[in-house]
């Protein structure tokens, strides 16, 4: 699906209704729960933006893979993405224990249920440091642990409707 044909609001998508970001292969694989990211145009392709924290188990399988999904439910299966976003997959499978059903697409996990997903080229691998927020409050508020995000940029290579 071409990204010219998508209709939606990305706030209430990422904000409101959550999506997952999902890597690695079909041998193993991992997916966590985000609030946080944007859609995009970025160095002249389509783009997503997602964020991860250092502490997360699903940064291991973005850092070492070229591709990772970000899948979006239009406000279902709420239940499922609390489990994805509280349960660390170091020691729980995810899938099994949210109900989501793990799919590829060209090697790529993303969840069967989802409604929309992004295929993504990792392009870029970004640190938010401490010395980057002009605005104190944010690292105040989100960031007293220490426990900062990594800003992932991927290029959407395909779309996933249903």
């Amino acid at each position: 699906m071409n990204t010219e044909n998508i209709s939606m609001n990305p706030f209430k998508s990422f904000l409101g209704d959550w999506a997952l970001v999902s890597a690695g292969n079909e041998e193993k694989s991992n997916t966590m729960t985000i609030g946080w990211g944007a859609l995009g145009g970025m160095w002249g392709v389509d783009a997503a933006f997602v964020v991860i924290r250092y502490s997360r188990y699903t940064k291991e399988f973005v850092d070492a893979n070229d591709y990772f999904s970000v899948a979006f439910f239009d406000g279902e299966c709420k239940d499922a993405l609390m489990t994805c976003g509280r349960t660390s997959g170091r020691d729980t499978d995810k899938w099994a224990a949210s109900g989501l059903t793990p799919a590829y697409a060209n090697g790529v996990p993303y969840p069967a249920e989802a409604k929309r997903v992004f295929i993504c080229r990792k392009m870029a691998a970004m640190d938010m440091p401490r010395e980057s927020f002009i605005d104190d409050t944010i690292y105040d508020k989100w960031y007293s642990d220490d426990d900062m995000h990594v800003m992932y940029i991927g290029e959407v290579v395909d779309v996933i409707e249903k």
